[in-house]
């Protein structure tokens, strides 16, 4: 009798387990779908959504002396692209330099420092809204996915507009990357790119993160961005940059900071590694995931200088 009282335990305590492991998962991979939600949407006073406060800011570029003429770039009637066109200093340009935001970041608030200095080396600028930011329609956004298609609509814009040549593609962290993939996959060709701290890995870009709230990354990174790209339609275990690298073929520079928390100086050398034509890497020593042009500006001012006289 003794052993069948045993075994009769052994089977309640395996079903109380196996009942307790199917609610951890369930919590888990709740957390993870409202974790994944609220770092791809955002929200304003008037359209409170589960989500980050959407990138904006009250910045113009008079402020820092820049004149400046707003457009939009239509994507269906009721979507559309809102850009800066900012000529370069007495009109006379050496080419037209196309830059676009960081994730949480915008035209007024991430671009008029790098701007600045384009405009004083003698390029026109056009600053980019993505979608879901600053001036632009739409509340959420894809990480770089989606974003892809931004620079492609604005890499026709400014070609369809006849913009002065050549057309140097500029991006901060996930506008890299979405420069990235629009050469990849959108089959966007410009004749140089500038990569301002861009992830490898959309899988290592989430882990770090999660590592820095001192959450564990496991199980709830590969949740996270399996349910982000349920809810926005995209695998995101294939959104990765340093595939994508290996598509550009036109003179590239990374600029990226030593210090950087999200994104490894080894992932970068990886990027860097798999790109094809003439390119260059700076690595600022003592910086982190910032907008390199405001922590060290005269090395960051020469790095572009030096690379964009090479294109």
């Amino acid at each position: 009798m003794q052993p069948l009282k045993i075994m009769k335990l052994g089977k309640k305590s395996r079903k109380r387990i196996f009942q307790l492991l199917l609610v951890v998962f369930f919590v888990l991979n709740i957390l993870s779908y409202v974790g994944a939600y609220s770092l791809t949407h955002f929200s304003t006073p008037n359209n409170w959504v589960l989500g980050l406060p959407r990138p904006n800011s009250s910045k113009l570029p008079t402020d820092i002396g820049l004149r400046y003429v707003t457009q939009r770039i239509p994507i269906s009637p009721n979507e559309w692209l809102e850009t800066w066109l900012i000529p370069a200093e007495n009109s006379v340009s050496n080419g037209t330099v196309l830059l676009f935001p960081g994730n949480g970041g915008s035209k007024a608030k991430q671009l008029l420092a790098p701007t600045q200095v384009f405009h004083n080396l003698g390029y026109d600028a056009l600053l980019v809204d993505f979608r879901g930011v600053g001036g632009s329609s739409g509340n959420t956004t894809t990480l770089g996915v989606r974003e892809a298609k931004d620079v492609t609509l604005a890499m026709k814009y400014a070609q369809s507009s006849n913009f002065k040549h050549p057309f140097v593609l500029y991006g901060v962290s996930m506008g890299s990357v979405a420069i990235l993939k629009a050469v990849a996959h959108q089959k966007v060709n410009p004749d140089a790119v500038i990569l301002e701290a861009p992830f490898a890995r959309l899988v290592n870009a989430v882990k770090s993160r999660i590592r820095a709230v001192k959450f564990p990354t496991f199980p709830l990174t590969e949740l996270m961005v399996f349910w982000g790209g349920v809810q926005h339609g995209f695998n995101g275990f294939a959104h990765n940059p340093v595939t994508y690298a290996s598509s550009v073929k036109c003179p590239a520079l990374i600029l990226h900071g030593k210090l950087d928390k999200w994104t490894t100086v080894a992932e970068i050398d990886e990027i860097f590694k798999n790109l094809q034509d003439f390119k260059k890497l700076v690595i600022f020593p003592d910086v982190g995931h910032n907008l390199l042009v405001t922590v060290d500006k005269k090395r960051w001012k020469k790095s572009v200088e030096k690379f964009l006289k090479r294109v």
